[in-house]
């Protein structure tokens, strides 16, 4: 069993892609970036982790899928074409939810 040592965020355009059928890849954003070692600390390796939390190595990752490679993309050009699809949820009616950004206005004063 691993153990994680640090995490950080990852930044918008990182994606992990996954071999899920025999001519088909899926991608997925990374949310972080993970430094994990052998539970005996003999070895040490990065690995990007979706918000699913899979990641390469992981012991509980979804059935016949088998990690292929980390690739960036900027974030101005789009996800990859093979990204997985958002969830179809429809927004909450009650409790918190994202607002749109504002965008902030100097304040004149004049004397």
């Amino acid at each position: 069993m691993k153990r994680i040592v640090e995490i950080v965020p990852a930044r918008p355009g990182w994606y992990s892609r996954w071999q899920v059928g025999p001519e088909l890849t899926r991608c997925y954003p990374v949310s972080l970036w993970a430094l994990v070692e052998e539970a005996d600390g003999s070895g040490r390796e990065v690995v990007g982790m979706d918000c699913a939390g899979q990641w390469p190595g992981a012991e509980d990752n979804e059935s016949g899928g088998g990690f292929v490679r980390y690739l960036f993309q900027l974030p101005d050009s789009g996800p990859p074409e093979d990204v997985e699809p958002p969830p179809s949820v429809a927004p909450r009616s009650t409790g918190p939810r994202r607002q749109s950004a504002v965008e902030v206005q100097e304040a004149v004063v004049s004397v």
